[in-house]
């Protein structure tokens, strides 16, 4: 129904269907198909777009979407990257896990380098 997609409440489409009825109602059908038709409200204004998200790639596409996942050459954590590289712990010379004795995966065994 078009009422409630416009904003319009259950309580306001009650009493704009039932305000002011004609005592001798021959075709009540009729009253409450004109009512619904032309009492209709006006359409709700468009919704501002969101901001972009922090972080977020924007590429050729209208759409934005975080970069893609990357193993870091360091250290194996995974990161999100424009291209494949190091992570920020490894580039800025603090090592990350690789400087405390070896990459700790997800199940906490160390990984061979």
């Amino acid at each position: 129904m078009g009422w409630f997609a416009r904003g319009a409440t259950p309580a306001a489409v009650h009493r704009t269907l039932t305000a002011d009825l004609p005592a001798d109602m021959r075709y009540p059908a009729g009253v409450l198909g004109y009512r619904l038709r032309e009492l209709l409200p006006p359409p709700l204004p468009a919704a501002p777009e969101p901001p972009p998200a922090a972080g977020a790639a924007v590429g050729a596409g209208d759409a934005a979407r975080p970069y893609p996942f990357q193993d870091c050459d360091g250290c194996q954590r995974v990161f999100r990257a424009p291209e494949a590289g190091r992570c920020r712990d490894c580039r800025s010379g603090a090592g990350g896990l690789a400087g405390a004795g070896g990459a700790v995966g997800a199940g906490g065994a160390a990984r061979a380098a």
